[in-house]
């Protein structure tokens, strides 16, 4: 039985970024730039006002002094006439410096009269300038590879006319599940059918990972649905089968993939829930056989398959925040594999503190929409107190401890 470190390890050894695709800059947002992005030019290009105002030479103004307006310099305008000795121009918020100029004043700073302006406070060299290139210089590297594409890197990219973007490609993901007695939504199940949740459960956490979910159906119990069904799967870039991994007489999964030549890395992990889980190759294409309960499915895909693939979309943090929190229930468990307790967890005092959000059946659904966190109960314990510390997985990124 491999260990969930181990497996987790395998795992990622035996996965890379699937490759890169130059795309339009809105549609970058939420994929990693897959190069390093180098400014071609200073931003600010030019020295420009920060202030709607006047742009003078600080020499000139004392406290009270006045001064000839002679220029007018919209945004997006330049001027060609320079700021003389005892003059001012009128400019606005993004305008270029004129030379001659080495201030701006506010105009809230200022008397307006008949094309004069009075000045009401100390005005010094450099105020209310953005000078050329104090953004950002020529060469210099503003977004990184590996770089999250968010509204900031949207904003400064457009600054620099990046109109395509090379980001590493969303990854395609097949996803299967196995049964006979499995139907889809939309069709009303008979006495001991079941709608089939699972796929579109995997397909959203697919989804939220960034990825492309391609739903290719329900594989029968049978031989010849399954090397159909599969065979189909492994075309994507990625394929995840829910059921039919354990060791039951309809449990057609392992077989199959392996008459379809694809490599088992390990069947079969040290966890509770989740324990009979398969990762295997078929070339460059990641197999994750995970089981069939969803509860089941819906950690194993959390633990070992969501890592998976925002490392092959380029990711470098892909595993979920660990915090140390305190348990507030009595806990019990079996020795000899590390348990995933569904926990909700609140923070008072400076502290997380983890209660259980229910029955932890894992057929036993409602307990996964309650919990914001996984506690991970080390293998070699059986007993938990309430207060006793241990490892928290966050789930809810909102989830922040107060400053």
């Amino acid at each position: 039985m491999t260990s969930f470190d181990a497996a987790r390890r395998i795992i990622l050894d035996k996965v890379a970024p699937a490759g890169v695709e130059r795309v339009q800059l809105l549609d970058a947002v939420g994929r990693i730039i897959a190069a390093d992005f180098a400014a071609p030019c200073d931003m600010p290009r030019w020295d420009n006002s920060a202030m709607d105002g006047y742009a003078v030479r600080s020499a000139d103004c004392t406290p009270g002094a006045t001064l000839t307006v002679t220029d007018y310099i919209p945004a997006g305008v330049s001027s060609d006439e320079a700021v003389r000795s005892g003059c001012a121009a009128r400019i606005m918020t993004g305008a270029p410096i004129p030379s001659g100029a080495d201030a701006v004043v506010p105009f809230e700073e200022t008397e307006e009269g008949a094309g004069t302006v009075k000045l009401l406070h100390q005005v010094r060299m450099r105020d209310h300038i953005r000078f050329r290139g104090e953004d950002v210089a020529t060469g210099e590297t503003v977004v990184a590879r590996g770089t999250l594409i968010a509204p900031p890197q949207v904003s400064l990219l457009a600054s620099f006319a990046a109109v395509l973007v090379p980001v590493y490609r969303k990854v395609r993901v097949a996803i299967l599940s196995t049964g006979d007695e499995l139907v889809e939504l939309g069709t009303a199940p008979e006495k001991s059918e079941i709608i089939n949740s699972n796929t579109l459960a995997v397909a959203a956490a697919v989804k939220l990972c960034g990825a492309e979910p391609v739903i290719i159906g329900i594989a029968r119990d049978n031989r010849e649905s399954h090397l159909a069904l599969l065979s189909e799967g492994l075309k994507a870039d990625v394929l995840i089968t829910s059921a039919g991994v354990s060791a039951g007489d309809r449990d057609l999964v392992r077989e199959t993939l392996a008459e379809l030549g694809v490599e088992e890395m390990f069947w079969k992990i040290g966890i509770k829930p989740g324990g009979p889980t398969a990762f295997s190759l078929k070339g460059g294409v990641p197999v994750f056989s995970l089981p069939g309960n969803p509860v089941s499915t819906m950690i194993t895909f959390e633990e070992f398959v969501r890592p998976a693939l925002l490392k092959m979309m380029g990711h470098t943090k892909v595993l979920r925040r660990t915090v140390r929190g305190y348990l507030q229930d009595e806990v019990r468990k079996k020795p000899g594999k590390l348990n995933f307790l569904r926990v909700r967890v609140t923070i008072k005092d400076g502290r997380y503190l983890a209660s259980t959000s229910g029955d932890q059946n894992t057929g036993i659904l409602k307990t996964m929409l309650r919990a914001n966190a996984l506690a991970l109960l080390p293998a070699d314990r059986t007993e938990f107190r309430a207060g006793d510390e241990v490892d928290l997985q966050i789930l809810d990124p909102t989830l922040e401890m107060e400053e």
